[in-house]
């Protein structure tokens, strides 16, 4: 299974992930998901959540730009799932996918945590 990079070419810190995963012999598949083509869907944000031990999607929700979507403080899981989805600006970056775990680049090296 290869290791999928969720990435945002046009983010400093998601081109810093993409770089580091390289410089560590790591070729990802890189899925742009801004890209209307390679958008992640509602299941697609769920499995992610339960690849990173079943989290809350608030653990990778930029949340300055959740209020500016409309996106209140007490909505629920369901909801930011349907909001990430129909706004990609609204996922944190890079995220890793490698098998049965993903994690949030948050600082980029925890991306080599997975490999």
């Amino acid at each position: 299974m290869p290791y999928i990079l969720i990435h945002n070419p046009g983010c400093g810190s998601s081109k810093k992930g993409l770089e580091l995963l390289q410089a560590n012999g790591v070729a990802p598949q890189v899925r742009k998901y801004m890209s209307a083509a390679e958008r992640l869907s509602v299941e697609e944000l769920k499995d992610i959540a339960k690849k990173m031990g079943g989290v809350s999607p608030r653990v990778f929700l930029r949340e300055k730009d959740a209020a500016a979507a409309g996106l209140s403080e007490s909505a629920g899981d369901e909801d930011v799932f349907a909001a990430m989805a129909e706004n990609p600006k609204l996922i944190q970056r890079p995220i890793g996918i490698n098998g049965k775990k993903a994690v949030l680049g948050r600082p980029n090296d925890r991306l080599l945590e997975i490999v």
